[in-house]
Parts: structure tokens; C-alpha cells; sequence
């Protein structure tokens, strides 16, 4: 017999605030905790830096008409999904500084996070990565969920996530990537960095969300979709912190 799922009454917007708020005192307690330079550091600090101060679009739709700064209205457009896929990266983070098993898209972070030949620019995108190919389409059915609601319904909330996300990518970009001045053509650092979309990988996550909320009442064949969406994350991860010096 197929399980029924179970809803939680959908939270107030003075609760979603609360969440968010929550979320940003949790990533700040991390940063201080690993040495300059290292690699899970680097995404976190661009991560919790975009989270904080960049503005979020709060418009219906396509969610790319006004924008207002994190508070208020603009935490409550986009509250829920994005608490949730802070969430999912916190708790990736506390599994792996418990000496647990994190999901297998961060785990090439970790032996990696201090590596000579890895540059800055690179953890960023791979942490970057494993959040959006992983945690934002489970934070997805978190948020349906907790909203009680089909992933159709927060279809505007996801793309204005996408806006902050794309807002993190241009902040990595633009704080991390070498200057053309040090980047060569042919260093492979720049193919590296080119052959991620970004685009393309909110577009997997959404189709992911959709396809896991309609097998919620066959968990067997949704976690066998979790795992293999978690190793894909994983690989590319993996390829992105490839040394390129």
C-alpha cells in the first residue's frame, strides 16, 4: 500500500522570517571554525555574504520584476525554499564536522579542501554545485512539505532562489576568478569554469523536485532517485576540483 504523506500546516510569513533568520545565525557560528584559505570556507563565506546582503527579487511570476533587501517582504517571498536549502547544506556541514558521512556531493570537498593545486575559484563552484545538483531540489519537497502544497506551487519562490544563487555565482566570479591579466587561454582553470551552467543545473534540479514529490508514496524507487542524483552531483563536484596548477 502506498504511504500517505503527511503535510505540517503551512507556516505564517512572521514564521518564515524567523527561519531565514535562524538559517543566517546558524552560518555564521561556521565561518570561524576552518583556517583561511580553506576550501569549504571559501564557498561558505561567498555564500553566507550573498545571503546577507544581496537583494531578492519579490515579484510574482518570473520573480525578476522588483527587489528588495533581505527582510520583510522579500524573506517571505522566498522564505520557506530558501531556509530549507540552507538547511540541507548546514546539515551537510554539522554530518562531516561529526565525523559522520555527508552526502556523497560534498564529500570531495573534504580531502580536497586544503589542496595546493585547487584554487579558490573552484571550491566556490564545486560547493556551489553540490547545493544546487543536490540540496535545492530536495529543498524542494522539504518546502512542499512544509507549505503543504504541489512543487507547482512554489514555482515562483524557486526562481527567485535562482535569482540569489545566480547573485552567488557572479559574486564567486567576480571575488575569485583570476584576473585575465593571470588567467591564460590555455590554462585549465578557464575550461574548468566555463563547462558549468549554472542555468542548466537549476533546470536538473527543478525536473528532479517534480519527479521525487510524484514518487513520495514509493520510497524505495525515490531514494534510489536521491542516491543517483546525489552521485551525479558528486561527480561533477569532483571533476570541478580537478588541480589546475
Amino acid at each position: 500500500m502506498a504511504q500517505t504523506e503527511q503535510f505540517t500546516e503551512p507556516a505564517g510569513p512572521g514564521t518564515l522570517v524567523a527561519e531565514v533568520d535562524t538559517v543566517i545565525q546558524r552560518m555564521r557560528a561556521f565561518r570561524h571554525r576552518w583556517p583561511p584559505g580553506d576550501g569549504v570556507a571559501v564557498f561558505h563565506e561567498a555564500y553566507l555574504t550573498t545571503v546577507c546582503t544581496d537583494p531578492v527579487p519579490v515579484s510574482g511570476g518570473g520573480g525578476r520584476g522588483g527587489s528588495a533587501h533581505h527582510g520583510g517582504a522579500a524573506r517571505q517571498a522566498s522564505g520557506t525554499l530558501e531556509a530549507r536549502l540552507a538547511e540541507r547544506y548546514l546539515s551537510a556541514l554539522s554530518t562531516a564536522e561529526a565525523g559522520g558521512r555527508p552526502p556523497e556531493c560534498w564529500r570531495p570537498l573534504l580531502p580536497y579542501r586544503r589542496h595546493p593545486g585547487v584554487r579558490p575559484v573552484q571550491f566556490a563552484l564545486a560547493g556551489l554545485h553540490a547545493h544546487v545538483a543536490h540540496d535545492l531540489a530536495l529543498a524542494v519537497v522539504d518546502a512542499c512539505r512544509t507549505r503543504g502544497c504541489e512543487p507547482a506551487a512554489l514555482e515562483g519562490e524557486f526562481e527567485r532562489v535562482g535569482d540569489l544563487l545566480a547573485s552567488l555565482e557572479e559574486r564567486i566570479h567576480d571575488e575569485l576568478m583570476p584576473g585575465p591579466d593571470r588567467l591564460r587561454i590555455a590554462d585549465p582553470l578557464a575550461h574548468l569554469v566555463s563547462s558549468w551552467s549554472l542555468e542548466r543545473a537549476r533546470e536538473a534540479a527543478w525536473s528532479a523536485a517534480r519527479v521525487l514529490w510524484r514518487l513520495r508514496g514509493l520510497p524505495a524507487l525515490a531514494g534510489e532517485l536521491r542516491q543517483q542524483t546525489d552521485a551525479g552531483a558528486g561527480l561533477v563536484v569532483r571533476f570541478l576540483l580537478t588541480p589546475s596548477r
